[in-house]
This record gives structure tokens, C-alpha cells and sequence, in this order.
């Protein structure tokens, strides 16, 4: 049951809670569309086709006047270099990426290397994408899907304990891809970020300091394949492609083979859909794998929006079921200011073991867990965002209850 001392927090962090970054307003937002890194990607003003992304991250950085600390090198090369450092403080850890909690952390000391595969007149053209992290998050975004090895440590591109730096730090390497680009059409070959889902790992994409249960577990963060986009109209794009399981880097674990795809598209002016599926053996996870995120993301007023998201995962394999239901609400106050909360049910099985906070874990059957954050986003600089929340975590069925504060500072250059 929740506390009154719980319940005086919610109403107070809620009156005091704001953010600059809709997925909506994105294209008004001052962080550019290639630090965003989009798993489903949305049409339109959120992160529709490249070219709209470029358009975007033009737009953004023009308004608000941000820099980036690598354009005067660049310039002119059609390469795009930059990153991020955000720096947090929870006082308790959830078991998702926010597990080092009474400490100030470096989540994420973050650099990427970019040139946007782009196609006039039809013609081809080639790109790339190389992303590098290094901070307490870095654990959470390896290959770890890549099984072990003989002495139990991490197989294969970033797995491996030589990545790990003690204290929860660590280095990833989550994205190295190529890309292609002819006419509509466009392919990616190597090691990128999933489709699957609203949350994404890297920090300037996300409203709120924290992640979803639902993220963590039940989505996959990156895969190692092939991918191809469709953009049949400046409104709808498909995507497909084949890719080596779930979480895996330069190598197949098992038989991890699986079909990654869906559709983005604008139902209406104000309403866009994205549905992307992943579906067969899942590697380390499992196989007979079947996993579909649905999104829609409203916008009720210039100022204000909404987003539910449904995640649905089914592993043959191991009998793993969830489902999860999450809902973003984001008002914009003023071009420093705005507010945001989410509400979430995940429902999980005795498989996954989920119970933080000293809970619980099931030995069978199911159990709904819950979560309530509210956040704010406050810009302090067109660099620089400020991202102060109050969590709220809660299950009968694994036995616990706790509130968290925490926020983080997030510096783009």
C-alpha cells in the first residue's frame, strides 16, 4: 500500500515536474535527430525518413542555437561526429539501468560517428554509423547475447571482461554499421539499435532519467544482421530484414536467426502508428521466439501528448510470456520547461524472476508489476538538459514497494 509520505512526494513532484522532449515535438526539439537514436521510428515531425531526420536536426540546431564540438573539422566532409555525457544520482536501484544508486554516475560518456547515407536522383550512396560508450550503462547495452565462453566470460565483440572497468563501468560498442541508399530504398548491414520499442538506451532520446520494467525485460537493445527501409510516402515507411537473435555482436549464437521488421506510419494529422515485430529463434533467449511492440503517439494539443505503447514477447523455448502496457503523458510548458509522467503495467512469469527491492520472485504463474514515474525536463543551456523525476515501484504478487528520486544532467557537444 502506498504511504502517505509516497503519496505527498507524487503529488508534489508532479506539480513540480517538466520536460523539453516529446517524441512528438521532436523536430522543435533542441537535441538532433542523430542523438536520438529511434527504435521504432514515427513519421512526420517525430523521426520518419532520413531526410526528415536531417531536416529535423537542421531545424533543431538552428533554433536553439546548440553546437557541436566537432563541425569545424567536419565541415564539408558529409560526415557528422558528436555525443553526449550525462551524468546521474537515484537513491535506490530498480535492476534496470539505474542499479548504482547513493553515488553520483557517469551513465553514459557517449561518442558516435555518422555519415547519413543519402540518395539524389536515384543514384546510390553509402554511409556508416559507429557508436562507442563508455559509463555505468555500458553493462546493460553489450553483446550479451552472445553466450560465454569455456570460462564463463563474455563471448564476442564487447561481451568480454576486457570491456568491464569495475564499480559497474564498463565500454560498449553498440552500434557499427554500413548503410546503402537508392531512390525509397535503403539497407543496413552490421551491428545496430532494434526497432523494437518507445525507450531507447542512449539518454538524449528519452524524456524520462529511468527506463520502463518493459524495456529491460522484454526487448531486445541491438542485433547484428541486415536491415532494410521502404519509404513508400513522406507518411509511411516499412522495414525488414534478418538478423543473428537478440543482443548478439559479430557472432551467431546457437541458431539465433530471426525475421526484424514493421511499419511506420501517420494514421491522421494528429495520430502516428508504428508496429515492428521480431520473430524466430532469439539466440541466447530462446527459440520459437515471437515479439511485437505497438505504438501510438497522439498528439492532443500543440502542447500536449500522448503515447501507449503494448509489448507482447512469447518464447517457445522456455515457456516466457509477457505483456506490458505503458503510457506517456508530455506537456509542454515553454520552450525550457515542460511536464511529463508514466504509468506501467508489466505482467511477467516465473521465468524472467523479476522482484527488486528485496521482493519475491514467483516459482509459478504470473505477477503484474506496476510503475509510476513523473519526471521534468528542465534545458539549462541549448546543450545541456536537466531531468529530475520521482519513481514509484510496486507488485502484490513479488512482494515490494519503493519510491525513488533521482535525476541527471545530460550535455550534448
Amino acid at each position: 500500500m502506498t504511504s502517505p509520505t509516497h503519496l505527498a512526494r507524487l503529488v508534489l513532484l508532479t506539480a513540480a515536474a517538466g520536460s523539453l522532449m516529446s517524441q512528438r515535438a521532436a523536430a522543435q526539439s533542441p537535441v538532433p535527430a542523430s542523438y536520438r537514436l529511434p527504435r521504432a521510428p514515427l513519421p512526420g515531425a517525430t523521426t520518419g525518413s532520413q531526410e526528415a531526420e536531417v531536416d529535423a536536426a537542421e531545424a533543431a540546431s538552428d533554433e536553439s542555437e546548440s553546437w557541436k564540438l566537432f563541425d569545424g573539422i567536419l565541415k564539408d566532409t558529409g560526415v557528422e561526429a558528436g555525443g553526449w555525457l550525462s551524468l546521474g544520482w537515484h537513491g535506490d536501484s530498480n535492476d534496470l539501468f539505474n542499479s548504482n544508486p547513493d553515488r553520483i554516475n557517469v551513465h553514459q560518456a557517449w561518442l558516435f560517428a555518422e555519415k547519413v547515407a543519402t540518395s539524389e536522383n536515384g543514384e546510390l550512396g553509402f554511409g556508416f554509423r559507429l557508436d562507442a560508450l563508455y559509463g555505468t550503462d555500458a553493462g546493460d547495452t553489450v553483446s550479451f547475447g552472445n553466450g560465454v565462453d569455456s570460462s564463463g566470460d563474455g563471448r564476442g565483440w564487447d561481451a568480454g571482461s576486457n570491456f568491464q572497468r569495475g564499480s559497474g563501468y564498463g565500454f560498449a560498442l553498440p552500434q557499427a554499421y554500413v548503410e546503402a541508399a537508392s531512390g525509397d530504398w535503403s539497407v543496413k548491414a552490421g551491428h545496430f539499435y532494434t526497432l523494437i520499442g518507445y525507450e531507447v538506451v542512449g539518454a538524449p532520446g528519452n524524456f524520462f532519467y529511468s527506463h520502463a520494467i518493459t524495456m529491460y525485460n522484454s526487448e531486445p537493445f541491438t542485433h547484428t544482421g541486415v536491415l532494410a527501409s521502404y519509404a513508400a510516402s513522406d507518411d509511411t515507411t516499412y522495414y525488414g530484414g534478418w538478423t543473428a537473435g537478440w543482443d548478439t555482436g559479430f557472432e551467431q549464437f546457437a541458431e539465433g536467426s530471426n525475421f526484424l521488421g514493421g511499419v511506420s506510419t501517420s494514421v491522421s494529422d494528429d495520430v502516428a502508428l508504428a508496429y515492428m515485430t521480431t520473430i524466430g529463434d532469439f539466440g541466447a533467449r530462446g527459440s520459437e521466439g515471437f515479439m511485437q511492440s505497438v505504438i501510438f503517439d497522439v498528439a492532443l494539443a500543440d502542447d500536449l501528448n500522448y503515447v501507449v505503447q503494448s509489448d507482447l514477447l512469447h518464447v517457445g523455448s522456455t515457456g516466457e510470456d509477457h505483456i506490458g502496457i505503458n503510457q506517456y503523458l508530455f506537456y509542454t510548458v515553454d520552450d525550457q520547461l515542460s511536464l511529463g509522467g508514466r504509468f506501467e503495467w508489466w505482467k511477467s512469469d516465473a521465468i524472467t524472476g523479476y522482484a527488486p527491492h528485496g521482493g519475491t520472485a514467483p516459482t509459478s504463474g504470473s505477477v503484474s508489476h506496476f510503475e509510476a514515474t513523473f519526471g521534468a525536463n528542465y534545458l539549462l543551456a541549448p546543450n545541456i538538459m536537466l531531468r529530475p523525476e520521482y519513481r514509484y515501484d510496486w507488485s502484490e504478487g513479488a512482494d515490494y514497494n519503493q519510491g525513488i528520486l533521482g535525476f541527471d544532467l545530460v550535455a550534448t557537444f
